[in-house]
């Protein structure tokens, strides 16, 4: 407010003083006090000054005598916070015995009570004490009953008792919503254990929630539709679970290459491989290729010209080689398969490409080499050196650099390398 308004508003409080000065002066008021013969005679204005002086005395004196109470309440909720620190630092350290020591010391603030208490449980199960960690959750339900119930169902799930966690999730809804928390965990549960119905049951109340990022969310709904399509029992079911999805769930390569998988190992491959081909027509995709290698023998001749018209386009896809070396062996075409295979392989290792010249090599009849591709395979998941495979006669090395150095688009447009 500018100089002239705070002027302007002290001469109208001044006015309504003296008015009001003036009022009481013609008639200050009466009060009259009788108590068992004591008389008591005095103005109404000065009874209400001293009231008010009164009250003032009694207010100081009520804070005054709540200091000593307040500084210690608030030196415990001080202590309470740096504990709580202590143990969160000390259990993301896995120093879990500290933790949990200075976890339960937090609990004494009401406030913190909670929080403490679920971290507490983590701290116990990393000590192997369920007892303890089962009496933390237990208190911590008193408080916070949602996140109790979803921290107990984690650790249940990382024992892995997805079963008991699943049982727990599902009676709980029966009494009050999940937690979003609570619900990530009834998904992974029910996926641990098998059971793809009661995964697709969640994803819609968690949805509900946006409490995930989209792109988390859509990760596990990928995870747990192409579970669903890998357990259907029959074609005919798969086909209707494919059918009821959106048209973006079936243009996702996960799912396209999880539905073409089982309905080709339920015997009816063509839908699945041409679903495939849709799909790496829309967007080149290296997983989606895979699948299309492995839809068994039929129409192998067909995919393989297929898959070789890819090639043009795709020159440095180890995928597209590993299915092209598959596809070959399918029709028994080893030298060419080998070819392929190795071309894979040189260009970049893969359990996929290695599984793949193992069965080539069993198809030949070569156990030997089959069996240290297949220690390949599981080399490379352990991140170890593979392992060379012995020369089988004087043969040329195969050339990889030029299809290492050229890099086409996904449209097959030739393009500098690293550009």
């Amino acid at each position: 407010m500018k100089l002239w308004g705070w002027i302007l508003v002290l001469l109208a409080a001044a006015a309504a003083a003296a008015f009001g000065w003036h009022w009481l002066a013609d008639d200050p008021g009466y009060l009259l006090l009788r108590l068992r013969g004591t008389t008591v005679e005095t103005t109404l204005v000065f009874a209400l000054v001293a009231l008010a002086a009164l009250a003032l005395a009694l207010a100081l004196a009520w804070r005054l005598l709540r200091w000593p109470v307040r500084l210690w309440f608030r030196r415990v909720r001080r202590r309470s916070r740096e504990r709580m620190a202590n143990g969160l630092i000390a259990l993301a350290e896995g120093r879990y015995a500290q933790a949990e020591k200075e976890l339960w010391k937090a609990t004494h603030y009401a406030e913190l009570r909670a929080p403490a208490l679920l971290a507490a449980a983590r701290a116990a199960l990393g000590q192997d004490a369920a007892a303890r960690a089962d009496e933390a959750l237990k208190e911590a339900a008193e408080s916070a009953p949602a996140a109790a119930l979803a921290l107990r169902a984690r650790l249940l799930r990382e024992q892995g008792r997805q079963a008991e966690a699943l049982t727990l999730l599902r009676g709980a809804q029966q009494d009050r919503p999940l937690a979003p928390a609570a619900w990530v965990e009834y998904i992974e549960a029910a996926l641990a254990g098998g059971d793809t119905a009661a995964a697709r049951e969640g994803l819609a109340p968690l949805a509900r929630s946006q409490a995930l990022p989209p792109a988390r969310l859509e990760a596990l709904e990928t995870r747990v539709l192409a579970a669903a399509l890998a357990a259907q029992p029959s074609p005919d079911a798969g086909d209707a679970l494919w059918s009821g999805l959106s048209r973006a769930q079936r243009r996702n390569p996960a799912l396209i290459a999880a539905y073409a998988r089982r309905v080709a190992a339920l015997g009816r491959p063509l839908p699945g491989m041409s679903e495939v081909e849709a799909g790496l027509r829309r967007d080149w995709d290296d997983a989606l290729v895979l699948a299309y290698g492995e839809l068994g023998p039929v129409d192998a001749a067909a995919r393989l010209r297929t898959a070789e018209g890819w090639l043009a386009a795709q020159p440095n896809s180890s995928a597209l080689l590993t299915t092209l070396g598959r596809l070959c062996a399918e029709l028994k075409l080893w030298g060419k398969a080998h070819e392929y295979l190795e071309r894979a392989l040189g260009i970049a290792e893969s359990a996929a490409a290695w599984c793949a010249r193992g069965d080539a090599f069993g198809g030949e009849g070569d156990a030997a080499n089959a069996a240290r591709c297949y220690r390949n395979a599981l080399r490379l998941g352990r991140a170890e050196a593979s392992e060379p495979l012995p020369s089988r006669g004087p043969r040329r090395d195969v050339d990889t650099q030029a299809l290492v150095v050229e890099e086409r688009s996904a449209h097959g447009v030739p393009r500098l390398p690293g550009s």
